[in-house]
């Protein structure tokens, strides 16, 4: 075995063989051909980032590379594709530079600031060869924040359907644009003031007939549905929140549509066709980042800034203020998540630390190791979200490296894949290949 191989997994045959068995037999539960023809969000069809397919599990900058497509400016969204193309947004800097412009917000810090105009751009990226379908700049302008080091102005997943694209950013505004590129509506909302001057990133989650946008700030936050066919508003709410990071979802219970919206005050349930508050809850960390997971009435949310903090609700009789009631089935104060989101696969709930390389899976009954925490020695700093394909566990650092676990009766590490180039955006998956977007291209392994 290789060595870093025998760093990475300190953890014995248990914990890899419960895993095992939770996230194969949860796949298999998905839709084989929905979840390969189609991944229209960040997460995948499923919100889980998991399907039912057998995936490539080698790869380096030399090998099993089926195109590589350079990408213009610089951007963090995650690809997301249905029917043939893929999408992805960013932001190219243009015109003549200026003196550096720092966001000057309260406590800013490893900030990019800004020192040119943008091009906010829609890409479309035919998903067999690689070449470029189409670019369409949706705004030009000169930003008046910046983001974090780690970040970009373009860093908020767009999603799809088999008509149109709705990518969204921020300040710029929300974007809806058909399979040609053609711009068929758009939205501003104003000019959104993030913690530190760190940026923008919740996505927008796209729910039937309904698009709905988290807009947490330093100023007065909201949320709000729209009528994704004319970007006509549906309800707005104001929220007595402050930044977040975190791209709602919504859910199902007893036969209505609920939004699910994490925040640094409370986590809130609104009824998405009134936008009516249903319950709230208390307890998370400031910088609210990684986006809830759900699964049979189990809601789980994570944070870990000043804190750490992890909680589950069980969302069938939740009403009112649920904070430290039975609602709550029990919560965790260690090694919670941070930037990358969580699984919840068959009553088990995975996540790293913070956005480190440390991987635990709880039970989402109880909260109990079920069974434990293995590090992975081998990745850095992780802000991409783990997935999983068939028999593999994917885990990708910020210097691209990927790691794959086979999973099974006696589970072990297949594959170390470099790229050699940064990668923050999480993997998604296209038939019977791999999409990872890097710093400067977009990948196809097959």
């Amino acid at each position: 075995m290789h060595p870093r191989f025998a760093r990475s997994f300190l953890l014995g045959d248990c914990l890899m063989h419960y895993i095992a068995v939770i996230l194969l037999a949860s796949s298999l539960a998905c839709s084989p051909l929905a979840a390969q023809e189609s991944w229209p969000q960040w997460r995948g069809p499923n919100g889980t980032g998991a399907i039912a397919a057998e995936l490539p599990i080698q790869w380096s900058p030399d090998e099993n590379i089926r195109w590589k497509t350079p990408l213009p400016g610089r951007g963090h969204s995650s690809p997301v594709v249905s029917d043939g193309l893929i999408f992805l947004t960013t932001a190219i800097p243009v015109g003549e530079k200026f003196p550096p412009r720092p966001s000057g917000r309260p406590g800013a810090h490893n900030n990019l600031p800004v020192e040119s105009r943008f091009q906010f751009v829609v890409l479309a990226v035919n998903a067999d060869d690689g070449k470029l379908a189409w670019q369409t700049v949706v705004k030009d302008a000169i930003p008046l924040e910046g983001a974090h080091e780690t970040g970009s102005l373009a860093s908020a997943s767009a999603v799809c359907d088999k008509e149109h694209v709705y990518a969204f950013f921020g300040s710029q505004g929300l974007y809806c644009l058909d399979r040609s590129g053609e711009i068929r509506w758009k939205r501003g909302f104003g000019q959104m003031h993030s913690k530190h001057g760190h940026g923008e990133g919740a996505s927008p989650v796209l729910w039937g007939d309904v698009i709905a946008i988290n807009w947490d700030h330093e100023e007065q936050s909201f949320v709000t549905a729209l009528d994704k066919k004319t970007g006509a508003a549906l309800w707005r709410k104001d929220r007595k929140e402050v930044t977040s990071w975190s791209t709602p979802i919504v859910v199902e219970v007893k036969g209505r549509a609920q939004l699910i919206v994490a925040g640094t005050n409370r986590v809130r349930g609104y009824d998405l066709e009134s936008g009516d508050e249903i319950w709230q809850c208390g307890g998370m960390s400031a910088n609210i980042v990684a986006t809830p997971v759900y699964e049979n009435g189990i809601l789980v949310v994570g944070s870990s800034y000043e804190k750490q903090y992890l909680m589950a609700i069980r969302l069938a009789n939740a009403r009112g203020d649920i904070t430290g009631s039975e609602a709550v089935l029990w919560d965790r104060m260690q090694r919670t998540p941070y930037v990358p989101s969580m699984l919840l696969h068959r009553g088990v709930v995975c996540f790293l630390a913070h956005y480190q390389n440390v991987f635990t899976a709880v039970s989402a009954e109880s909260g109990e190791p079920d069974p434990g925490t293995m590090r992975l020695g081998a990745l850095g700093s992780i802000y991409a979200s783990p997935v999983a394909a068939g028999k593999h566990i994917y885990v990708t650092d910020l210097l691209g490296t990927t790691m794959v676990v086979e999973l099974g009766e006696n589970p072990r590490p297949v594959a170390i894949n470099p790229l050699d180039e940064s990668v923050n955006a999480s993997l998604a998956f296209y038939r019977k290949r791999i999409l990872i977007r890097g710093e400067k291209h977009l990948y196809c392994i097959e």
